[in-house]
């Protein structure tokens, strides 16, 4: 299998490694009882993700593509978040070995399953009118 540097360098530097904790939105994506898993947690502000940080089990690949992920998703909006697609991140690494594609699909299903939690914790209810005025003294 061939590695391109981009490839190899997040590999072996990963970026953003770790857990938010009081995260904003955690998304997780693979099965931890076996094979590769990610969690990817997010701190949003104004509508931005401002951090984005990554823990993974998994070969180089899926350290590569969670560690490229997050310098992809850190400073954009939510929208332009989740429109982040496996092959963007594939792309960002200048490519992956067929074998390996699959990794780009655990960075960003977990990333877009964080931003999905953030939504559900964070979506007003706008059939009452007193939940923006009273907020979780309810």
């Amino acid at each position: 299998m061939v590695y391109s540097e981009k490839v190899i360098d997040h590999a072996q530097n990963p970026r953003n490694v770790g857990f938010i904790e009081d995260a904003d939105g955690m998304g997780t994506c693979g099965d931890p009882s076996c094979g590769d898993f990610a969690i990817v947690t997010i701190r949003v502000r104004d509508g931005q993700i401002t951090n984005c940080r990554f823990l993974v089990r998994g070969c180089s690949a899926a350290i590569a593509t969670c560690s490229v992920l997050t310098e992809m998703a850190r400073n954009k909006s939510l929208r332009e978040a989740q429109e982040i697609t496996d092959a963007a991140v594939t792309a960002a690494l200048d490519g992956l070995p067929p074998e390996k594609q699959h990794c780009s699909n655990l960075a960003a299903t977990a990333l877009h399953a964080a931003i999905e939690d953030y939504r559900k914790r964070h979506r007003v209810d706008l059939h009452d009118w007193r939940t923006p005025y009273l907020g979780s003294k309810r």
